[in-house]
């Protein structure tokens, strides 16, 4: 893996050249992680000037959380656990007499901005913006294989959770249990805070879990996901609790699904992402539900559960191949509950079969 973040740098590196940079100040995490493999809490990472990158830290990372040739990355432990490894970078970047630095001034606070300003001295600060996450955007084999993982985590503690006893159970229970299970089975953590809702809660986008218990006829939705090595999925389902689903039940199922299976069907290299928003979102306001219906339909997941690309109808550009997104369209009937189906899949062309489905969690309505 060494040779893959080397390459990732040497592509950074190449870009900071054509647009007349000397070096780039990484401060992000998940951009700090995806050039070098790792990202110790308080970490910077300095790409160039020239061929050699420096890691700089407050302490070692942990051996599990990835690898740095020492022939292409350095290693700097800060003295201090008060020093500042942006700063310290900096510092290092004057002195191997770069001609300019680009700071990613998108997570850098003022006062840090400013503290990288008095120790660079003349040399002229700039904006490298989002050009890690540009590169972050396409993933290759080695990220893809790990989302997959993440995913088959992910629906194996959902597929456990289906075959308990859930009435008499709370949100907040329910949600403990599900990122337990995920630990139990391989992942570094959830993704992101798991949501439960259940009766007049199910179907509300990002909803907390509360102490409400669960109910017979009640509609129980749950989002999750995996991380692994870094790498978040996301994996949304809606169910019934103990009896037979009722009519409107259904009907809003099946409308919230067909919708679903349009926008899935509609990814594709070269397809807007607007248009994928567009198809997704259809259905819901030709049925009545425009009101009801989240600001996106899908983003995009990696190192991080919410990059882009966003499908909503303000997005800007195409989707390229090997990107992964999440397509989860969802109605809430206030009072009543809702219906929320997610899932995550790799845009891949025709040629290939089309849209890799990486969460495979039945989305047939169950009765529980």
């Amino acid at each position: 893996m060494a040779e893959v973040h080397a390459t990732r740098r040497d592509r950074l590196r190449e870009r900071c050249a054509a647009a007349g940079l000397g070096a780039a100040l990484v401060t992000r995490p998940a951009n700090v992680r995806y050039l070098a493999g790792c990202a110790p809490p308080g970490s910077a990472l300095l790409v160039g000037p020239g061929p050699e990158d420096t890691l700089v830290h407050l302490r070692p990372p942990p051996d599990d959380q990835g690898e740095a040739d020492p022939d292409d990355l350095r290693s700097t432990v800060l003295a201090s656990p008060d020093g500042d490894a942006a700063v310290a970078a900096a510092t290092m970047a004057r002195e191997r007499h770069a001609d300019s630095l680009a700071v990613e001034e998108h997570h850098l606070t003022v006062a840090r901005h400013r503290a990288i300003g008095s120790v660079a001295d003349a040399l002229p600060l700039s904006d490298l913006g989002g050009a890690v996450e540009q590169l972050r955007l396409v993933k290759d084999e080695h990220e893809i294989a790990a989302l997959r993982i993440a995913a088959e985590i992910a629906d194996q503690a959902l597929g456990e959770l289906l075959e308990s006893i859930l009435v008499g159970r709370t949100e907040r229970h329910l949600a403990l249990e599900l990122e337990r299970r995920l630990v139990d089975h391989g992942a570094d953590s959830a993704a992101f805070p798991t949501s439960v809702g259940t009766g007049p809660h199910s179907g509300t986008a990002r909803h907390v879990p509360t102490d409400r218990r669960v109910e017979e006829g009640d509609f129980l939705t749950v989002r999750l996901g995996a991380c692994y090595r870094g790498y978040r999925c996301e994996v949304g389902r809606t169910f019934v609790i103990g009896t037979a689903p009722a009519g409107w039940q259904i009907d809003l199922y099946d409308l919230v699904f067909h919708a679903q299976r349009a926008g899935r069907e509609a990814l594709a290299p070269g397809v807007a992402c607007r248009d994928v928003d567009r198809a997704t979102r259809q259905p819901l306001v030709a049925a009545g539900h425009g009101d009801g219906v989240a600001q996106w339909s899908g983003h995009g997941v990696g190192l991080e559960i919410d990059e882009d690309p966003q499908l909503s109808p303000a997005a800007m550009g195409k989707l390229d191949a090997c990107v992964p997104v999440t397509v989860e369209p969802g109605v809430h009937l206030p009072g009543r509950g809702g219906v929320r189906i997610d899932d995550t899949l790799v845009v891949r062309p025709l040629a290939d079969g089309g849209p890799e489905l990486l969460t495979i969690t039945t989305k047939e309505l169950l009765a529980l």
